[in-house]
């Protein structure tokens, strides 16, 4: 039986998506055939509870020095983000010469506005164009992975951080243990290490099944980041609920002993017990949904091609790599996704080979359907594209169920 990547006790596998390609490499056109596969699978701890996939992606597949994903893209993600570095710079950065340090810092989204605020700071990432953006605004940032000798270089070139922080990155990162040991020997004495990625709870309750893919290699829950950070000798100390991807959970943790746990702690763990986050059952619960959605959405698009309706994509997300592959969805069924990542352009989903075009091509004409993977920025893009509806479009959404609105 396999074993937990944190505890090494046994874990269960509750669902296969099959064949999966790297969910954020976009081949050219030309480059159809070369891309890289693995099996996507998924498997939840008895021990610890932590979710997990069985099989890991290399990261230097994942996160090349060309990954095309930039945060700034959003409105939505824009201004979280300044509301968590304001809250930071009032809080764990307020005293002198405090210095934070940020794990996948990516264009630079948080980290400038730290910068701004004559922070002393310094951005981790894999993603030398990303950091390129980054740097250009003015921010330091080292290119490579973070681990525990990089943390190790940074602490003896800048001395200890105050805050080390992630956003949607730690989930990513298998070999979590380098991670935590890393950020033990950067902070600081009474330092925190806070990260925020998608909430499990949220994932099982809403069906999200396509938060699955290679980049998300751990779904958190409150109790398994608590066995988690006690294994490496952290505490985990608040939590707080978010709304940004569809629902995620900020995780604040320190050196066991450090700083006492806040009552969040203690009232969602308590709310998991009572979803049954922790009971298998749960998870073959899920598993079953996930099968209905997916033959739910296959059937509405053969109905509507057949119909001769046009159907196309929004959004050219890492999510729609596991729904496309999974569903055996391709460009007879959707002709292309429009998307407004300028790196994504001109190239093709990986594994189903749709078409990639920029925003312009949704509305040259409108279709009759778009069919939204960028769901978690539903509101956002349904108010930009509020022309489409009012042309009689409709907008097609496979989470928490099949359906059109």
């Amino acid at each position: 039986m396999p074993t937990c990547r944190i505890c090494e006790g046994p874990v269960q596998e509750f669902f296969d998506f099959g064949r999966q390609p790297v969910s954020d490499v976009f081949p050219a056109p030309s480059e159809i055939g070369t891309e890289h596969f693995y099996r996507l699978a998924v498997a939840f701890c008895e021990n610890c509870t932590m979710v997990q996939q069985l099989e890991e992606v290399s990261r230097d597949r994942m996160f090349p020095a060309d990954y095309p994903y930039r945060s700034s893209g959003s409105a939505l993600m824009r201004q979280h983000f300044e509301g968590v570095a304001e809250h930071f710079l009032a809080t764990e950065l307020s005293g002198p010469d405090a210095f934070y340090v940020e794990i996948g810092c990516n264009d630079g989204i948080m980290l400038n506005s730290v910068r701004a605020a004559g922070v002393r700071h310094l951005g981790v990432d894999p993603a030398e164009e990303a950091a390129k953006v980054a740097g250009a605004g003015g921010s330091r940032v080292y290119v490579g992975f973070f681990e525990e000798p990089t943390a190790r270089k940074i602490h003896a070139a800048e001395g200890p951080a105050q805050l080390i922080f992630s956003a949607n990155t730690i989930s990513h990162i298998a070999y979590i243990d380098s991670v935590f040991a890393g950020a033990g020997a950067l902070l600081d004495e009474g330092g925190v290490f806070v990260f925020e990625d998608r909430y499990l709870g949220d994932i099982v309750e809403h069906t999200y099944f396509d938060q699955i893919y290679d980049e998300h290699f751990y779904l958190f829950s409150v109790r398994s980041v608590q066995a988690l950070a006690q294994r490496f000798g952290f505490e985990l100390i608040d939590v707080e609920h978010l709304p940004v991807h569809g629902g995620t959970m900020r995780y604040t943790t320190a050196r066991a002993g450090e700083r006492t746990p806040t009552e969040a702690v203690g009232q969602w763990l308590e709310g998991e017990r009572a979803q049954r986050l922790w009971d298998w059952a749960t998870y073959e619960s899920f598993a079953n949904r996930v099968q209905e959605n997916c033959e739910g959405l296959k059937e509405m698009l053969t109905r509507l091609r057949d119909e001769g309706k046009r159907v196309v994509g929004y959004g050219a997300t890492c999510k729609s790599a596991t729904v496309l592959n999974y569903c055996g969805i391709g460009p007879e069924s959707i002709s292309f996704i429009s998307d407004s990542t300028a790196e994504k352009q001109s190239r093709v989903t990986p594994g189903s080979h749709i078409p990639i075009r920029p925003s312009e091509a949704f509305r040259e004409p409108y279709p009759d359907y778009a069919l939204l993977f960028a769901w978690n920025h539903a509101e956002e893009i349904m108010a930009k594209e509020r022309e489409f509806k009012e042309a009689g479009g409709r907008w097609i959404l496979y989470v928490p169920k099949v359906h059109i609105i």
